[in-house]
């Protein structure tokens, strides 16, 4: 029985490289529906290549863009429009796979929602742990939904974990998780100049091909911080087991450690199709589109130790972390607005950290019982961001 699927963020890298494996595997998947914030010219492609029953662009106008250029070609496609529409296709009763691959806080209703309708969710949008932390754990496990990421560093954790692992790493006989990071594009750039780095230099990234927010991100090394709190929330680990190690190859994606002293690692190609494909058979493994990955070429595998001068967002991810409750959101709306001033030409590149610090100084965390806790505490923080970074007003919701 092929597999029937919503796409959302279907038009960025994820997406992406998600659509190019479906399209190795017509016989196993449909695509049923796909939703973007605003880019009607490649969510109009999309829609002539895999002809979804849905398409939803957030953007209102995008939408009515979309739905004009396809009664115009005569697609059935249905438009539909506004960020509830994201929710939509995400619980669509003949949908039984979701990937959640839109970035940012953006992403966390519609991805909330696929979990509480029960579905199989590849998860990309990282904020949903982040952000939603237990409140998104929960929908999950009452749900009846099927959780499976697909970050490359995520998917390989679980790749070596235990059959039937039940996020409890003591029982499993699991010592430490180790979260491998490349550096990104200043690794080796003098601590002194970080300061002049452009948006052009922070996004050109060294191994993997992303769109421009997480690239920023893995610049600051926030994005390996997040995936620490991703960790914590997916696999049940403490943060003190928790390491992060960086790895400038990108060939390791990550390992686990037992306590008798094995390490389990997966390797390959820094290519999303990898993990995606994982995900989206699993159990079972079909081709990806990756090339094979040729050992005896490799010229050597390197490890160190994050320079916390160099990367000050990591530890910033472990005090939330440790702070609990509303703190993880809070940091992550702080990230978010401050990477958009920075793209924008607003901030420099080492402001991006100490805004988020003095967020987290600032603005009071509390507890989440619910996700109205944590998107009360996200709209504290993304005001605070634009008041102390005086950004303009109409700025507010480009750099959201």
């Amino acid at each position: 029985m092929k597999r029937r699927l919503t796409l959302l963020g279907a038009t960025g890298s994820v997406g992406a490289s998600a659509l190019d494996v479906v399209a190795r595997h017509q016989d196993r998947f449909d695509v049923v529906a796909i939703a973007a914030n605003s880019n009607a010219d490649k969510l109009a492609a999309l829609c002539r290549r895999f002809r979804p029953t849905y398409a939803a662009l957030c953007d209102r106008s995008a939408a009515a863009a979309l739905a004009r250029t396809l009664a115009a070609e005569g697609l059935p496609t249905q438009v539909l429009a506004g960020a509830e529409s994201l929710v939509f296709v995400a619980t669509l009763p003949e949908v039984d796979t979701v990937l959640a691959g839109i970035v940012g806080a953006a992403g966390l209703r519609s991805t909330l929602a696929a979990a509480s309708a029960g579905k199989r969710i590849l998860l990309a949008n990282k904020e949903a742990l982040v952000i939603g932390g237990a409140c998104f754990m929960d929908a999950v496990a009452e749900g009846g939904a099927t959780l499976l990421p697909i970050d490359s560093e995520h998917n390989a954790i679980f790749q070596c974990l235990p059959t039937g692992y039940a996020r409890d790493p003591r029982a499993a006989g699991i010592e430490r998780i180790w979260l491998t990071a490349s550096g990104g594009p200043f690794l080796t750039a003098p601590v002194a100049d970080l300061s002049r780095m452009t948006p052009d230099e922070a996004c050109a990234h060294p191994k993997w091909s992303m769109g421009r927010k997480i690239s920023v991100d893995s610049a600051t090394m926030m994005n390996k911080g997040l995936e620490v709190i991703e960790a914590h929330w997916l696999f049940g680990a403490p943060r003190e087991r928790i390491t992060v190690v960086i790895h400038p190859q990108s060939v390791i994606h990550s390992l686990v450690e037992y306590v008798d002293g094995s390490m389990l690692a997966e390797l390959g190609h820094p290519d999303m199709r990898i993990p995606i494909a994982h995900a989206l058979a699993y159990s079972e493994r079909i081709e990806s589109g990756a090339p094979a990955l040729d050992l005896a070429a490799l010229a050597g595998l390197s490890f160190q130790t994050p320079d916390l001068v160099r990367f000050p967002c990591l530890p910033l991810a472990y005090d939330a972390l440790a702070t609990g409750g509303t703190a993880p959101a809070i940091l992550n709306a702080a990230n978010e607005v401050a990477v958009g001033a920075f793209l924008a030409g607003m901030i420099r590149f080492t402001d991006i950290a100490a805004s988020c610090a003095r967020t987290l100084e600032h603005v009071a965390a509390g507890p989440m019982s619910t996700l109205d806790d944590a998107l009360r505490a996200d709209a504290g923080a993304r005001r605070y961001v634009r008041e102390s970074l005086r950004l303009p007003a109409e700025s507010a919701t480009a750099l959201a």
